[in-house]
């Protein structure tokens, strides 16, 4: 579809086109255009809804909801004028956002390395029930209604189709998806709307949301399940702040969408680039957001072997990762779906133990050797490198150095390189004892 509205006809939404996916399970909005008092009648899948243009020309009617369908089935508009739109599938409707490494592709991109083994994920990814939706970059200074995008089938040819700016749809969304689609075995269609080097702020509803306005906003009449965000690099100045940013942000989507979406999303990856000491504060900003409710967070410290490239080339993990939180928390699926998270601490002579959420089968190293980048410090602040040792699911924490020992962090650097984790493999998220206010996702 186009954008715009032909004066006269019924027209429709970019979003809404053939090969589109409806949400299982909710019910089913459909809206567009016509003449002022209109008739309109949209039928699928047996079922028929029938509604009028207001004085603007606006109309909307709902269908039923319905169970999931593998089988693509079509869609009829009428008013004054017919549309069909065909392929159509019911199944799990999401929504991909964030900046760059949200938008990274597959393959080669100006001045990003391609992701690992590019070509043969490429080559693979032929999933005809997972259908892509790219929004292309635009900004608005008023929430638009519509946006130029058209709904493809998962193939290796539509995979690396070339919209706006990018080199092909965003991988992180496209692994989340097949990672859904493999296990959940209904179709799924991911909405992908990133544009690289942008603030939390562009995204959010109101005053400085222009990229909500042009690239979330003209979604939001849809029912979809969730969304996963990946974002906070051109935030990574803000420290603390961000949380409160961020916040605003999950908010206002929820408030747009009219229900709680579950919303996932990326701890940034450590880069060397960033000023001194300024990335692990985002991280504990991140971290503090798992207190709000239908929120989970991926690591991705274990992910970064090349700490000086910003984007960082393993992308299955990481849309594998997110699709742990959705399949735990969304459809109940039992697995381990985060690496430890810090919970508390408790001194112990001159030792302090820690306590974590999301141990899995249990924490280990995970490379074998010691664990590394623990430091402790006593009541003057001055942190030095300390010993490590698992017991249970505790990691005690002790310094030759500290005898009355205060406080613990661990990973604490823009470089962080550790190798704490859980017998799933999950990365240990990096944390600092004081004052320390973050969630677990529990």
């Amino acid at each position: 579809m186009t954008l715009g509205q032909a004066e006269g006809a019924v027209t429709l939404p970019g979003v809404i086109s053939s090969h589109m996916v409806l949400q299982r399970d909710r019910p089913v909005p459909v809206w567009g255009w016509a003449d002022p008092e209109e008739e309109i009648t949209v039928e699928f899948g047996g079922a028929t809804a029938k509604g009028k243009a207001n004085e603007q020309g606006s109309w909307r009617v709902v269908l039923p909801a319905m169970k999931a369908d593998r089988i693509g089935r079509s869609m009829t508009i009428r008013g004054k004028n017919t549309i069909q739109l065909d392929d159509i599938l019911i199944g799990e409707v999401w929504v991909a956002s964030g900046q760059s490494n949200m938008e990274k592709p597959l393959g080669p991109s100006i001045g990003q390395t391609p992701c690992n083994d590019w070509k043969e994920e490429v080559s693979a990814a032929n999933f005809p029930q997972i259908r892509l939706l790219e929004m292309l970059p635009r900004d608005a200074e008023e929430p638009a209604s519509d946006a130029d995008c058209d709904w493809l089938p998962c193939s290796p040819q539509n995979i690396m189709v070339q919209r706006g700016r990018g080199a092909g749809y965003s991988a992180c969304a496209y692994f989340f998806a097949r990672k859904l689609h493999r296990e959940l075995k209904v179709p799924i269609g991911m909405i992908a709307a990133s544009v690289g080097g942008t603030r939390c702020e562009s995204w959010t509803p109101g005053r400085d949301g222009r990229l909500f306005n042009g690239m979330i906003a003209p979604v939001t009449p849809m029912a979809i399940r969730g969304a996963i965000w990946y974002q906070g690099e051109s935030n990574v100045g803000d420290g603390l702040r961000y949380a409160t940013r961020m916040q605003a942000l999950i908010e206002g989507w929820r408030k747009a969408w009219g229900y709680e979406i579950p919303f996932y999303f990326v701890q940034i990856a450590p880069f060397s680039g960033y000023s001194s000491g300024s990335l692990p504060v985002l991280w504990e900003a991140q971290v503090n957001n798992l207190k709000i409710p239908k929120t989970g967070m991926v690591v991705t410290t274990d992910l970064v072997p090349a700490i000086s490239d910003i984007h960082p080339v393993n992308k299955i993990d990481v849309g594998e990762r997110l699709a742990l939180w959705a399949l735990a928390k969304v459809y109940k699926t039992d697995v381990v779906f985060s690496g430890p998270i810090y919970k508390s601490m408790e001194v112990e002579g001159d030792k302090i133990r820690l306590s974590f959420a999301h141990v899995g089968g249990g924490l280990k190293s995970r490379d074998g050797n010691p664990l590394v980048e623990f430091e402790i410090a006593s009541a003057d602040g001055e942190f030095v490198t300390a010993t490590a040792t698992i017991e249970g699911d505790a990691v005690v924490v002790q310094s030759r150095e500290v005898t009355v020992p205060v406080n613990v962090r661990f990973g604490w650097s823009n470089e962080a390189y550790p190798n704490l984790v859980n017998k799933e493999g999950l990365p240990a998220s990096p944390f600092q004892t004081k004052d320390w206010k973050g969630g677990t996702g529990e």
